[in-house]
């Protein structure tokens, strides 16, 4: 049983100040003037060993009438520092409701009993309260879960999932309640497009308890799933958000450092293939590889900061985040992403793996940014999947590509067909400017690419170019099938990487033919308005962001009389792709 015990607080004044503002009491105590006490003498309630086995919780307990209270004889203070309670329960009226901030506790029976108490005092005494201050401590038998203001978007931490029907359930919840408050899972860009929120999806995995996680049962789980990760470019960049690259919120471990591979290969070596090894060995060896490019252990694809970590223990917990998904915009969508992943943590649970992790380099940037690639690269995850008896279909992800990879037009000649869809581009991160204060990490997002893809051409005679430069199309394996990455400025910010190239919209491509030396047939695709506008807000439904889609892309408009291409070399790490930056050269 519990027991709780009060007693003066002696301060360095007679009264008690609280410090200036208007945030609850709890935050503003005056802790700094309580007496000075060895550290070594003072009672701390440590917090317990995940690990450790912990019995059912009590049953609610509560209060019938005054008379069942637990009565205490009044005893002399000890005013020893070391004797001295030093937490506090905060009562405070405030709004027109008391609040009461609760104070730290290292127990869930603690917490719970201290709950119950104050419930069962407002009930007897017909006071309304609201509740504040620490919450309670993490503990597998508490079912809790967490929502939080974020710069432009709400965070929700719901609890964990058992069964599939289970988490098939919150999720669908959690989007009904969402539409219900108002609240969208996707926002339309200036231009008409539809994006995400801007905020995370991530995955968690683990168990209720520690010694539940597969991670700590099997280490080679986490290599199996960062191993095929590498290897599965798509499995980073299709559920991302807008921002990907070394500085993103989820960096990809090959992206910031060219010999993160060799060293992540070392560390694949330290990881025996099945179990038997102790707990903290995975977060000693991964720990300072799976980072960013700063060193930030949170900031990275996959996340171990809360899987052994010896800091504390909460980061003790057998959990693996994964960070490079963004909130899709419909619950089905995000089940069929959680779907994907426990296909791929069974997969691996069965069968490791153990292959050779590849060395994308610039390839990253060039191949694994156009949608083509990516999708062939899901079809194999799905067939690699099947192979190994888990009937993932890859139609399941289709609605992914297209909200990831929109189609903005085409046009076709004679049985030659041209599609233009959005394709990924790593952003700059910029210089630090003054007053900025640090706080704020400034990237270029002036740059967009495309993909142009390009089907039943006559080879030696048809080329595709984009603004008068001929595009490098790669034959995809697929017989007269082609294509190509477009990469140019679509607008010009005050600040941003090389500020002297100008904006190359709008873009023309033409279908040429190189016997004649003309342009067969075209289209002109605009960044912004086409009649120069600017867009002063935002699209306010589908149907206005479907106008912009629209008025933006012009089934005309090409190059016309005889002329010949501009030249622009292909650059050698993107043989894939045509920058316009460098037509700008003098």
């Amino acid at each position: 049983e519990h027991r709780w015990e009060s007693g003066n607080w002696f301060l360095r004044r007679e009264k008690l100040f609280l410090y200036p503002g208007d945030s609850p009491m709890g935050f503003r105590l005056p802790l700094d003037s309580l007496p000075w006490a060895d550290p070594d003498a003072i009672h701390r309630d440590h917090e317990p060993d995940p690990f450790a086995r912990r019995d059912p919780l009590p049953p609610r307990r509560r209060i019938q009438n005054p008379s069942d209270r637990p009565t205490r004889e009044a005893a002399a203070v000890d005013s020893r520092p070391e004797h001295l309670v030093r937490t506090a329960l905060c009562l405070e009226p405030r709004d027109g409701m008391l609040h009461l901030f609760l104070p730290p506790l290292a127990t869930a029976e603690a917490w719970l009993d201290l709950v119950a108490r104050i419930e069962d005092t407002a009930r007897e005494t017909g006071i309304p309260v609201r509740m504040e201050g620490y919450p309670a401590p993490r503990d597998p038998r508490l079912a809790s879960f967490a929502i939080t203001p974020d710069p432009g978007v709400i965070e929700v931490n719901i609890h964990p999932s058992s069964t599939w029907q289970e988490l098939s359930d919150k999720t669908r919840i959690l989007y009904d309640e969402a539409r219900a408050t108002r609240l969208g899972t996707e926002k339309f860009l200036i231009d008409g497009r539809l994006a995400g929120t801007g905020g995370g999806n991530h995955v968690t995995l683990g168990g209720r308890t520690p010694d539940d996680s597969p991670f700590l049962r099997r280490p080679d789980l986490l290599r199996s799933m960062v191993g095929y990760w590498l290897s599965h470019p798509s499995l980073s960049y299709v559920f991302s958000g807008l921002f990907v690259g070394p500085t993103s919120q989820a960096p990809r471990v090959d992206e910031a450092r060219s010999d993160a591979v060799h060293e992540l290969e070392l560390a694949f070596d330290q990881i025996p293939s099945s179990g038997g090894c102790p707990p903290w060995l995975v977060d000693r060896v991964l720990r300072n590889i799976l980072v960013d490019s700063t060193g930030n252990t949170h900031r990275t694809e996959f996340c171990i900061d809360k899987l052994f970590s010896p800091d504390s223990s909460t980061g003790r917990l057998g959990l693996v985040e994964l960070r490079a998904f963004e909130m899709p915009p419909h619950e089905r969508m995000s089940l069929v992403q959680q779907l994907l992943i426990r296909s791929l943590v069974a997969r691996f649970w069965e069968s490791p793996w153990n292959a050779p992790l590849p060395r994308w380099g610039n390839i990253l940037r060039d191949k694994w940014v156009l949608p083509h690639f990516l999708e062939e690269d899901l079809a194999d995850v799905c067939a690699d999947l099947r192979e190994t008896g888990i009937g993932f279909d890859k139609e399941w992800l289709v609605p992914h590509l297209e909200f990831r990879f929109p189609r903005h037009g085409g046009f076709a000649h004679q049985g030659t067909e041209v599609e233009i869809r959005h394709a990924i581009e790593p952003w700059h991160v910029l210089g630090e400017e003054p007053g900025a204060g640090g706080a704020a990490r400034y990237v270029d997002s002036s740059v967009e690419r495309l993909q142009v893809k390009m089907k039943n051409g006559s080879p030696g005679r048809h080329s595709v170019l984009c603004n008068g430069a001929r595009i490098p199309f790669a034959p995809t394996g697929t017989e007269g099938e082609s294509v190509a990455g477009v990469r140019y400025r679509a607008w010009k910010p005050p600040s941003c990487l090389h500020p002297t190239i100008g904006v190359h919209s709008p873009l023309v491509f033409d279908l040429y033919d190189e016997w004649s030396g003309r342009a067969l047939k075209g289209v002109t695709y605009h960044v912004m308005h086409p009649g120069g506008r600017a867009y002063e807000e935002l699209p306010v439904n589908a149907n206005s962001a479907e106008a912009r889609r629209f008025e933006r892309f012009q089934p005309w408009g090409h190059t016309i009389g005889p002329f010949a291409p501009r030249v622009v070399e292909p650059r050698p790490e993107a043989p894939l792709t045509l920058d316009l930056r460098w037509m700008d050269r003098p």
